[in-house]
């Protein structure tokens, strides 16, 4: 007897009914998902200036989400990870190598930058002169150092907090780390709190990051639609100079100093390599500062080293922004026809230096160190408006570069902290009682939690 045949479907009972389109976007990694974001973006500010330029307004809400929530996730971090060490001196200690670090990596890429655009003769014949200096009105002429300090050491920890102040967060969470570290078991209630309040913050932070192809849809868009490839043709040779400085920096330079400190470069750009290309296209290092430390501590290194040295790193490493400056500086020496002997070279290079320590809290921070140093050096803030138009182009690099060179430079502190301790020993009050960080290791509840969190 024949039974009945049962109707066939083109869906599988087993696997249930496909998911649409969108959905299925929505499962991609969000490395995808940001790629597809910027063909969809330069599409639509190609074909659609009018509708690109209001898309900014999705870039401009994706920010705002990451502003939101960095200082309270860095905060805890940063006063947890002081708390726990052994030691003020090994706070000091730390902090030592991390500025250290900075100032020798800095010269470096300094010296590479102005190198490398004297040997390609860049800006020679660059019409500067029609330059419109009418986009230069609202950028501050210098850098106050005396304003830089007082913006270190704010008079009010709340205002501070309002105004986005990552470099007064970070004196006042160091102030109140030593203090925690000094009172003992006293502190423990408040550092329960602060886990608490890290582990949430860890959460946020990454319903913040699934909406990050939105803001890069918006940000793209508005880019090709307001800025074009109109300057492109006459800078190629600026901006060519500076990926390929970037490239030198990134396959020459980090490689080296990660093979000097046995770290495993290739294996640290693969985990941080999905939030730099977010930084890359949002042409923010803050909207991964808080997943970059997650990433690190999963990749090795210990928390209380990563979430002292990258925040400092994001006020005082600037990478990628340096190696742009000096590249601009010559490029605009030469179109004037300046001075490009060794010694004014060097001159160059020295201003920078100083200048680019000076950027943290200044708002388009490497716009305004170009404009104190080219008066320093005697060239004119007029030429500096023709980078302008293709600023977007090398932002996005040299903003990638920023957070890798934050990552080595938390992988070197943390790695010359090891071997200290594997050459001396932890200390005699280590040996006698448990470390703090035995309390919250990478093995305890807390820790795996913030680890689990940081990495989704």
């Amino acid at each position: 007897m024949n039974t009945p045949s049962t109707p066939t479907t083109s869906t599988d009972s087993r696997s249930g009914p496909r998911p649409g389109l969108l959905r299925r976007c929505l499962r991609m990694p969000i490395g995808v998902q940001s790629i597809i974001a910027v063909g969809l973006g330069a599409l639509i500010g190609t074909l659609a200036p009018g509708a690109g330029e209001q898309m900014k307004i999705l870039g401009d809400v994706f920010l705002n989400l990451v502003q939101v929530v960095v200082l309270p996730l860095v905060f805890p971090l940063i006063v947890l990870g002081i708390a726990r060490m052994e030691s003020v001196r090994k706070v000091g200690r730390i902090a030592a190598k991390a500025i250290l670090y900075f100032e020798l990596v800095t010269t470096v890429i300094l010296l590479i930058a102005v190198g490398l655009a004297e040997f390609t003769g860049i800006g020679k014949g660059a019409p500067v002169h029609a330059a419109d200096a009418k986009s230069l009105d609202g950028l501050s002429q210098g850098i106050d150092f005396h304003e830089l300090i007082l913006h270190a050491v704010p008079k009010n920890i709340f205002e501070a907090f309002g105004e986005g102040n990552l470099l007064g967060a970070i004196t006042f969470a160091l102030l109140v780390g030593v203090a925690m570290a000094a009172i003992g078991e006293k502190a423990a209630p408040f550092a329960s709190v602060l886990e608490s309040v890290a582990a949430v913050m860890f959460k946020v932070v990454g319903y913040v990051i699934r909406v990050a192809p939105l803001g890069v849809l918006g940000f793209i868009s508005y880019d090709v639609a307001y800025y074009g490839f109109g300057n492109l043709r006459s800078l190629a040779g600026f901006v060519a100079v500076v990926y390929a400085g970037l490239a030198i920096v990134l396959g020459v330079l980090f490689p080296l100093i990660a093979a000097l400190y046995r770290i495993r470069y290739v294996e640290l750009l693969r985990s941080i390599g999905g939030l730099a290309g977010i930084a890359f296209v949002t042409r923010s290092s803050e909207s991964v500062l808080a997943p970059l430390m997650g990433k690190l501590e999963a990749f090795g290194l210990s928390r209380s080293t990563t979430s002292f040295v990258v925040p400092l790193g994001y006020s005082f490493n600037t990478d990628g922004s340096v190696l742009y400056q000096a590249a601009a500086l010559v490029f605009l020496a030469n179109a004037y026809g300046a001075d490009t002997s060794l010694p004014a070279l060097l001159l160059m290079v020295g201003v920078l230096v100083i200048l680019s320590k000076g950027m943290a809290g200044v708002a388009s921070a490497s716009i305004v160190v170009l404009i104190a140093a080219g008066n320093s050096i005697g060239l004119p803030a007029e030429g500096i408006a023709l980078l302008l138009g293709v600023d977007f182009i090398v932002d996005m690099a040299r903003t990638g570069v920023n957070v890798i060179g934050n990552s080595l430079a938390a992988a070197v502190v943390d790695s010359s902290e090891k071997r200290r301790e594997a050459k001396h020993g932890p200390g005699e009050a280590v040996r006698k009682t448990a470390a703090p960080d035995d309390t919250a290791g990478p093995d305890s509840p807390p820790a795996r939690t913030l680890q689990k969190d940081a990495a989704q």
